[in-house]
């Protein structure tokens, strides 16, 4: 069904102008349920990170990571002022800047374990993929929201897809599957908001799985490969992860011995071997998870997925109040790739989803992500803010 009906509602409703919101006024119609399940899930991430390096050879990257909150903190307040619908006119200008920062990274990026992925400027290194994130959902909810389209006509579909398709392109030839992955699934929640039809949505996912067995097993298999052979072993691992144990799938293994080992109650910091002893390789970034649910068990896992899932119902809350359209299209944009990203990270540690190297929201150590994740929460709540309110008698 589609959300363009999201403004049916708002007949004898007055909209909230840019203008007319004062500080204090924000702060009365922030959704508070979501700014406190924000505030809990980064203070949770920053506990867990605390004792997930603790033992490592550099000591606790609990100063570096709370850094990167307040700095995200702050993207965060700023995205609260910014009234959505400058994003929606300003939307063919935040994608050739997408696209420019995308390419920028093949030119002067940094490489590093077979990957160009950052840019270095000196105090500190940045991945234009992650903030890209959310540029390409503000981009391509305004191709959306044209009202001159119609959203449920093939055209429109195939038209939209191919706008989006740029975008990823130059995120898989850095190469950053999981993060293109990302952009598939912000753009699948956002043409389903939109209202597209299932059937193209169904089109769009049979394409996209048969794309994926083409690049991973077929044309291998004809002498033509598109990745490079750690990542297809990576990808490809998770079907068979006893393969090769000591090689291409030792750190699946490790993960999957890792997340066991906690039990309900969790070992510890000091307990938990796999992590403190560098067993499990990247438990502080791809694999923070694992060394989580390691330190505090059952338990302290559920409670972060708890959050995440709070994080998410609020975020689908908002689709149904935003003002218009483009709005609509943003928040559902941004609920689904979060949800996506928690999936796959969640489950690749348990191995059964590929490895792909998707962080964990708020809780991976890296700057990048966690301040774009803080800026995608500003912006949900810039939408919230903005809601129709009902006119007083």
């Amino acid at each position: 069904m589609s959300i363009e009906a999201v403004n049916t509602r708002t007949r004898g409703l007055r909209g909230q102008s840019e203008s007319g919101i004062s500080g204090l006024g924000v702060l009365g119609r922030l959704d508070w349920v979501l700014a406190a399940a924000l505030a809990a899930v980064a203070l949770y991430g920053l506990y867990a990170i605390n004792g997930i390096t603790a033992n490592d050879p550099g000591g606790s990257s609990l100063s570096r990571q709370a850094l990167y909150v307040c700095v995200g903190g702050v993207g965060f307040l700023v995205a609260l002022f910014i009234d959505p619908a400058r994003y929606a006119r300003l939307h063919r200008q935040i994608y050739l800047v997408t696209l420019g920062l995308l390419a920028l990274v093949l030119v002067i990026g940094a490489a590093s374990h077979g990957a160009t992925r950052w840019i270095n400027i000196g105090f500190f290194q940045f991945q234009p993929s992650e903030f890209g994130e959310l540029l390409f959902v503000l981009s391509i909810a305004g191709v959306l929201s044209d009202r001159s389209r119609p959203v449920t006509s093939a055209t429109a579909t195939l038209r939209t897809i191919g706008y989006a398709l740029v975008a990823i392109v130059l995120v898989f030839v850095q190469p950053d599957f999981g993060t293109a992955l990302v952009y598939v699934a912000a753009l699948a929640g956002a043409l389903l908001v939109a209202g597209t039809r299932w059937l193209h949505l169904g089109l769009l996912l049979v394409v996209t799985v048969l794309g994926a067995v083409m690049i991973l097993w077929l044309l291998p298999a004809a002498g033509l490969s598109v990745l490079k052979p750690y990542q297809t072993a990576r990808l490809t691992g998770f079907t068979h992860p006893s393969n090769d144990p000591s090689g291409a799938t030792y750190n699946l293994r490790q993960s999957i011995i890792t997340v066991g080992a906690g039990g309900l109650r969790g070992r510890g910091v000091l307990g938990a071997t796999q992590t403190a002893l560098d067993y499990l390789p990247s438990h502080s970034t791809d694999f923070a998870f694992a060394s989580l649910a390691e330190e505090h068990g059952f338990f302290g896992a559920s409670i972060l997925l708890l959050l995440y899932l709070l994080v998410v119902w609020r975020a689908l809350k908002i689709v149904t109040v935003a003002r218009d359209l483009y709005s609509a299209i943003v928040a559902g944009a941004i609920a689904f790739f979060f949800l996506f990203e928690v999936f796959i990270n969640t489950a690749m540690t348990m191995g059964i989803a590929p490895i792909t190297g998707i962080p964990l929201p708020f809780v991976s150590v890296g700057g990048s992500a966690i301040i774009t994740d803080f800026i995608a929460m500003g912006v949900l709540q810039a939408i919230y803010i903005r809601r129709p309110v009902r006119r007083r008698r």
